[in-house]
């Protein structure tokens, strides 16, 4: 039965300008409401609440969350997963844009799903995130999280650069190449895949290290253990190049910066549908149509 006076919180985090959103916002509350949860929204969803808690996406993760409701696409739950990762709140995708890869719950199918949820027949799929630090020196300039994959790339006028890959603290190669991609498995379906890499399923515990149009031709990518640590040495004199994770806007990185990727401390829980990974890839990346 649903509980009377609301114990738990559940946060809703929504796609820019969606009309969608606001048609479905007051139904969303009302079964939020009837079954015991307490809503916090961002500030996108603000827009369409009336007097409901608002709460910056970046000060999401220091409330305890039980249930995070993502109304968007692909993006808005990357974003999503970012922001909140440290409550370890499962979340659940709703597909509002074009792909849906990762948000596979179409919106006819919002109410199902969070009544299967609330019945405890819903299936949820843990997820690894990945933990990357910038070092210049021996100083940590920054520590990020990233869902899909972390990228040390060229700018758009430069030449290639050169990388010196570690794994474990163990030297692997040098790469002349346009970019290194450090992949989680959710991510190879990504920016990695685009660059030759290969296709791992959603729970294969490993990280993938791709190459972007490297040099030699004896690159190739590299699975390795996702208890190893990876890191990328940039070596370039002409200060162009960037760090970019799960495809927002890059950072600067300058000759000598160490970028190390690890796995986090937290997992991503993700409410699924019935469709199984092939089926995912059969429909959204039409694998097997002539």
């Amino acid at each position: 039965m649903p509980s009377s006076s609301p114990s738990k919180v559940a946060a809703i985090i929504s796609r820019p300008a969606r009309p969608e959103v606001v048609r479905i916002f007051p139904e969303l509350l009302a079964w939020l409401h009837a079954h015991g949860y307490q809503v916090i929204v961002d500030p996108e969803t603000a827009k369409y609440s009336n007097g409901h808690e608002e709460v910056p996406r970046s000060q999401m993760s220091s409330r305890p969350l039980d249930l995070v409701v993502v109304l968007g696409g692909d993006g808005t739950l990357l974003s999503a997963v970012r922001d909140t990762a440290a409550t370890d709140a499962p979340l659940l995708g709703v597909n509002l844009g074009s792909l849906g890869f990762l948000t596979d719950v179409p919106l006819s199918s919002l109410f199902s799903m969070l009544d299967q949820i609330a019945q405890g027949h819903t299936s949820v799929e843990q997820r690894s995130l990945m933990q990357c630090d910038l070092l210049r020196g021996e100083q940590i300039l920054g520590s990020y999280k990233a869902f899909n994959d972390v990228v040390v790339n060229k700018t758009a006028l430069a030449r290639l650069n050169n990388y010196d890959l570690f794994v474990d603290k163990a030297f692997v190669s040098s790469y002349r190449a346009d970019g290194m991609i450090v992949a989680t498995p959710t991510g190879s379906t990504a920016y990695s895949l685009s660059a030759g890499g290969p296709v791992l399923m959603p729970t294969v515990k490993a990280f993938v290290v791709t190459p972007v149009a490297p040099h030699s031709l004896t690159h190739r990518p590299l699975i390795v253990p996702d208890s190893a640590v990876v890191e990328i040495l940039l070596r370039s004199d002409e200060e162009v190049a960037y760090l970019s994770l799960d495809g927002q806007p890059g950072l600067d990185l300058k000759d000598g910066d160490r970028v190390r990727c690890r796995r986090s401390e937290h997992k991503v829980s993700l409410f699924r549908t019935d469709a199984d990974f092939f089926h995912v890839l059969r429909t959204k990346l039409k694998w097997g149509e002539r």
